[in-house]
């Protein structure tokens, strides 16, 4: 088996597009098998939430880290900007689970 590189694990540690399959391609029995082949790989969103759960607050306590104890607010910018981006993936990341579990498939 062919190791993947570096850049292409960490790609598919953080996000999760490669694991689903295209439910807007094809006719309605493509599109159905991919929706239930979707709906089975749902688990792994919840992964993908937690990843970016902790990433968001280990950057924001090294943001906190870095403005109290360097007393550096601009440099601590750096760490804070990546920990509040995790929120909106996060709620992405959510919403697609659930209508993953909710939504009835594509007629």
């Amino acid at each position: 088996m062919q190791e993947l590189a570096f850049r292409t694990m960490l790609y598919r540690y953080f996000f999760f597009g490669w694991l689903f399959r295209d439910v807007s391609r094809g006719d309605r029995v493509d599109r159905s098998v991919a929706w239930r082949f979707n709906q089975a790989h749902a688990h792994w969103l919840l992964t993908y939430m937690r990843r970016w759960f902790w990433c968001g607050l280990f950057f924001y306590a090294l943001g906190a880290v870095v403005e109290l104890m360097l007393c550096a607010p601009g440099l601590s910018a750096l760490f804070y900007v990546p920990s509040v981006l995790s929120v909106p993936v996060n709620v992405v990341i959510g919403a697609l689970w659930l209508g993953l579990k909710a939504l009835p498939g594509p007629l």
